[in-house]
Order: C-alpha cells, then sequence, then structure tokens
C-alpha cells in the first residue's frame, strides 16, 4: 500500500494549497465529476448534471408527484421496489430486527442509549419567568418559554455502511427534548432489508416510523410530505453530499439542523505524541467516506512522519482500505507548523467536525480553539467514543460549518417564545419613548396603539 499522507511544512506554498483546498472542501464536493457520478447522473437523467442541479431536480420531482416521484427514485436509485405498502417499515419488522440483534450489541446500544439520555437532561433549559429589568419600570417584565417542535424529520445514513448509533444520536436529544412525533428515514437493500442494528435501535428507542427511503428523495419527501409520509417541521441527521445538499435546498421550507455531511477529523498534537494512536483516529475518519477528510496538525516533523508510515501500515489490514485510501489521498495532510500557536490557528481556520487534543494540559488549548463540532481532550479521548458511547451527539457540522453551527443536542429541537407582560403603570413609563420611535419610522398606527390606552 503507497504512502498516502503527505507531509507538508505549514508555510510552504505547498500547504498553502492544500490548506486552500480543505477550506473550501464543501464547494469542491459540490463540483463532483467522477467518471462513476457521470454516467450514473446521465443514466438518471439523460445528461450530466452538477450536485445541485440533481439534487433540485429530484426535489422538484418529488414536490410535485409525491409518492410517485418517490417510488421511481427508489427503484432507480437504490434499486428498490418501493410501493404505499412496503416503504413504511411495519412493527413486526422492527421487533424482529430487535430478536435478530446479538445479544451484547443490544447491551451496546442501550448502554450508548443511556448515556445520550443522561447528558441531553443535563442540557435541558428552563424557562426564564417573567421579569423586569434592572434598568426599567417594574411593570414591564420580560421572560421565555422553551417548548418542542411537534413532528421532526431524522435521516440514518446507510449505503457502504449501516448506522444504528446514528439512530441513538439523533433521536435520543429530540425524544429528552420532548418531540413527540419522530419520522425516520434510511436506504433500505435493493430487496427492502435493513440493518438489524437500526431497527434494533429504533426498537429500543420506542420509534415506530420509519421509512425504507433513502438520499434526496427522501429529504424531499420529508420536507414536503407525500400521500404516504406527512411533512416534518425540522429535519436533523447527517448523510452523503447529496442529503447535505437537498437539506440546504429545504431550508424554508423546514428547519434544518445543520449542514452535515461527509466525516472529516483533525488531530492537534505535540511531539510526545503517540504516532499509532493518531493513526488509527485518522483511518478511523476515512473508513466512513471517500469524501472524508483526516488531518494532523503538529509543530513536530518526527511525529508528523511516524503518522504517516504508521497510517500506511495499519491501512494494509482495514477491511475498508479501498473507502480509506481514498479518503488519504484526497483529503489526508500532516501539517507541519512552527509552534503550537499557529497549530492551534491552523485548526481555528479549517473548523473541524471532530477536533482531537494529543498534547500537554489539552483543557489549557481547547480554551484557544473556538471553531470545532466536538473536542476531544486527551489521547484517550478517541473519536470513536464520541461516535458511540460518551454522551455528545456524533451529528455535528462539517465543511468548516462548525464556525457558525453546532451539533445535534436538545435544543435542536426547542424552540424559545418571548414572554412580555406589562401593566398601566409600565406602560406609561415606557410609552413615551414608543411613540417617539413610532413617529420616527412614520408608524402612526403604532404611536396610536399605545397613546388609546391613557386617552390621547
Amino acid at each position: 500500500m503507497p504512502t498516502l499522507l503527505k507531509v507538508l511544512d505549514a508555510g510552504s506554498p505547498a500547504a498553502q494549497r492544500a490548506l486552500a483546498r480543505l477550506h473550501g472542501r464543501l464547494g469542491a464536493m459540490e463540483r463532483l465529476d467522477s467518471a462513476p457520478y457521470r454516467a450514473r447522473v446521465k443514466a438518471l437523467f439523460g445528461k450530466v448534471l452538477p450536485p445541485d442541479r440533481v439534487v433540485a431536480r429530484i426535489l422538484a420531482d418529488v414536490r410535485a408527484r409525491g409518492d410517485k416521484a418517490l417510488f421511481s427514485y427508489a427503484k432507480r436509485i437504490d434499486g428498490f421496489r418501493a410501493n404505499a405498502r412496503t416503504l413504511k417499515v411495519s412493527r413486526a419488522e422492527i421487533r424482529a430486527g430487535y430478536r435478530r440483534t446479538p445479544p451484547a450489541v443490544r447491551k451496546a446500544l442501550g448502554l450508548a442509549a443511556h448515556r445520550i439520555a443522561d447528558y441531553q437532561s443535563r442540557l435541558m433549559p428552563k424557562n426564564l419567568a417573567p421579569a423586569a429589568a434592572r434598568s426599567g419600570p417594574p411593570g414591564v417584565k420580560c421572560g421565555l418559554a422553551w417548548s418542542p417542535i411537534t413532528r421532526a424529520g431524522l435521516y440514518v445514513p446507510g449505503g457502504t455502511a449501516a448506522y444504528p448509533s446514528s439512530v441513538l444520536m439523533n433521536a435520543v436529544p429530540a425524544i429528552v427534548a420532548g418531540v413527540r412525533e419522530l419520522a425516520l428515514a434510511t436506504p433500505s437493500a435493493p430487496d427492502g432489508k435493513l440493518n438489524d442494528g437500526v431497527l434494533c435501535a429504533c426498537e429500543i428507542l420506542g420509534l415506530t416510523e420509519l421509512y425504507r427511503m433513502g438520499g434526496t428523495q427522501a429529504i424531499g419527501a420529508l420536507a414536503f410530505g407525500t400521500k404516504t409520509v406527512r411533512r416534518v417541521e425540522k429535519i436533523a441527521g447527517p448523510g452523503n453530499l447529496f442529503v447535505m445538499l437537498a437539506k440546504r435546498a429545504v431550508f424554508g421550507h423546514v428547519d434544518i439542523d445543520m449542514l452535515a455531511g461527509p466525516s472529516e477529523v483533525l488531530v492537534l498534537a505535540d511531539g510526545n505524541a503517540r504516532a499509532d494512536w493518531i493513526a488509527a483516529d485518522l483511518l478511523a475518519q476515512a473508513e466512513h467516506d471517500p469524501l472524508a477528510s483526516c488531518v494532523l496538525v503538529t509543530p513536530s516533523r518526527a511525529l508528523a512522519q511516524r503518522v504517516q508510515k504508521e497510517a500506511a501500515a495499519q491501512l494494509k489490514t482495514l477491511p475498508r482500505r479501498t473507502i480509506a485510501a481514498a479518503s488519504l489521498r484526497d483529503w489526508g495532510l500532516a501539517l507541519v507548523t512552527r509552534n503550537m500557536n499557529e497549530a492551534v490557528a491552523v485548526s481555528n481556520g479549517l473548523a473541524p467536525e471532530h477536533l482531537e487534543i494529543h498534547a500537554r494540559n489539552p483543557r489549557a488549548l481547547a480554551k484557544r480553539l473556538h471553531t470545532a463540532g466536538a473536542i476531544f481532550l486527551g489521547p484517550h479521548a478517541t473519536e470513536p467514543l464520541g461516535d458511540y458511547v460518551a454522551g455528545p451527539s456524533h451529528t455535528l457540522p462539517t465543511g468548516g460549518t462548525a464556525r457558525a453551527f453546532s451539533g445535534i443536542s436538545v435544543y435542536t429541537f426547542l424552540r424559545r417564545t418571548s414572554w412580555i407582560e406589562a401593566d398601566a403603570k409600565g406602560l406609561r413609563a415606557l410609552g413615551g419613548a414608543i411613540e417617539t420611535l413610532a413617529e420616527t419610522e412614520g408608524l402612526e398606527a403604532h404611536r396610536r396603539a399605545t397613546a388609546i390606552r391613557f386617552g390621547r
């Protein structure tokens, strides 16, 4: 297996080009133009289209034709002959999948569900009772109420791998938040079969609305609704490039959690870190998807070179080595910085989904790292700990969007509503300012709505 992880000096032109490519990773993915992609799209639409136009075509079709379009794309893309009867997974199928799941897997999923629920419960915010401002009249009080959305759609990835953990990581925060209706979508095999682990996770959580549908068409069905699938208020969950682009396209028709596409990890390490551990963690992300990004940033050239060799050695025996090799080749990088300060700056600039710190005093470093979906403190906090059982959701923003977005939590499924309460004395005290501002903006009815209460 050739050496695929590139080692570059942070200040070199090659490193700057590599960083620029990583910064533009989301845009680069949108220009996907491989031979297999072109052939697949031409077979579907009669001509080659870029990913965003593929997504737009499918969404428009699902919105216009509903079930007919949904069933058509299920057959043409996933090879599954869906209809109104087979699209929804029956309760009996979910229970059967649970029974087929090995006891050790059931136990592990139960442990993960418990830990996620415990963590999310501690995040639940409290209502803010109406209270007067410190500088204002006592008769005007403001507060805040939290309430869950009523119906959410959750996407659970499938395809090259099945993710029972994603059922838990998406659904448990919604359940803790109090969402009453959860509709899950996940792609099936051509014969309609779903992964037993996914079914088992649904049974553990008591989830009964599960649909065999994937990709852009699933996002369209959840966003717009069809005869078989009722529309939701918000869509959450990770997916491939097309799922991510579809979520972005339907934002406004429904709310979305974030842009959670192909996975990524950045390891920030000093010269004392274990090269074999870091290589293993990079490969843990690389095996997800050829578009996954795996980056090491360190001031130690010796460490970077050891990680390069370790990654090549470990890759040889990895079952998903073809996928991981493509990720390392196209989106892998070991960047050697002048010092740890420069390493921190690089990390903050890239805003990675997962950020591991393999260095002395990781908490102190973490205080300087402001843009990451999740930060893993210390060499034993391997990213798979967060993927499965730590507690916080593993559904996190990717493609640099961690600069503005946060990962899934109870907050994803809660709405904030302001409370404003006033008595006559309080309104009278602020009335002059209200009327002045209304006059300034030329809104006479606004002024009168205040003045009329005092006979003016």
